[in-house]
C-alpha cells in the first residue's frame, strides 16, 4: 500500500471495545487513516450517506441492532457497491463464510483472528485482493437451492432489502412505512416485487425463504398481513 495515501474506513459494531480493538490493529497498520464506528445498522447507513464515495473499506459485523444475517451485507453491497466490504464475525462456519463471499464480500475475518492475521487480511482488501480463512474451501458443499435464492435475494434494491428486513421482524405495512418515510402504497409495491423476485407468493414463505440462507439468523415468522 502506498504509504502517502490517506485511508477512510468505517467499523461497525455494536461491541465498542471489540470496536477499539479493530481501530488498534487498523491504525497500527496504516500510517495515515481516518476510522468511522457505527454501533447500529442505522447509524451505519446515515454514516454512508454523508459520503460513501470517500469510504475505503466497510468492516461490517453480520449482528448487530437493526440487521439480522446477510441482510445488511446485502444492502450494502446493492446500495454501496463500490466499497469494499470486509465481514467480522464471531460466526466463523465454512457455510456462512462461503454465503458472505457469494454475497459480495471481499473477505471474512473471524472475531478470533490474532492482530497480525487480521492486518494482513486488511492489507489484502485495500490492494484489491480478497481474504477468507486459508483453511475454508469457498467451493465446498454448495447447495444448487441456497445458491438459486442467493441470486435472487441478490436481485433486490436497497430498500427491498430493508423492508424484507422488516418483514423477518413481523412489522406491519403501515409501521414498515413510518419507519422508512414512504406511503402505504409504496410499501406494498416493494412487497409485491419482493415475492416476484424471490418466486414465492405470500410474506411469510419470502421470511421463510430468506431464513433458509441466513443460517438461522432470521425467526420464521411474519405477519399474515397481504
Amino acid at each position: 500500500m502506498d504509504a502517502t495515501q490517506r485511508y477512510r474506513l468505517v467499523i461497525a459494531d455494536d461491541h465498542p471495545l471489540f470496536r477499539g480493538a479493530l481501530r488498534e490493529s487498523i491504525s497500527g497498520l496504516l500510517e495515515q487513516v481516518e476510522i468511522a464506528e457505527a454501533g447500529s445498522f442505522d447509524d451505519l447507513v446515515a454514516l454512508l450517506e454523508k459520503g460513501a464515495s470517500d469510504v475505503d473499506l466497510l468492516l461490517l459485523d453480520l449482528a448487530m441492532p437493526g440487521v439480522r444475517g446477510f441482510s445488511g451485507l446485502i444492502y450494502m453491497r446493492a446500495q454501496y457497491p463500490s466499497v469494499p466490504v470486509i465481514v467480522v464475525s464471531a460466526n466463523d462456519d465454512p457455510a456462512t463464510i462461503r454465503r458472505c463471499m457469494g454475497f459480495g464480500a471481499s473477505g471474512f475475518i473471524p472475531k478470533t483472528l490474532g492482530v497480525d492475521e487480521m492486518r494482513a487480511a486488511v492489507s489484502r482488501i485495500l490492494n484489491g485482493g480478497v481474504w477468507t480463512p486459508p483453511d475454508v474451501d469457498l467451493g465446498a458443499g454448495a447447495d444448487v437451492e441456497a445458491s438459486e435464492l442467493m441470486a435472487r435475494m441478490a436481485t433486490l434494491t436497497p430498500q427491498q432489502v430493508r423492508v424484507l428486513m422488516m418483514l423477518s421482524e413481523g412489522l406491519l405495512n403501515k409501521q414498515i412505512a413510518y419507519q422508512l418515510s414512504v406511503s402505504e402504497a409504496t410499501v406494498k409495491a416493494h412487497v409485491s416485487a419482493i415475492l416476484q423476485k424471490l418466486g414465492v407468493e405470500s410474506r411469510t414463505q419470502a421470511v421463510i425463504a430468506a431464513a433458509k440462507i441466513e443460517a438461522g439468523h432470521w425467526p420464521q415468522s411474519a405477519s399474515a398481513e397481504g
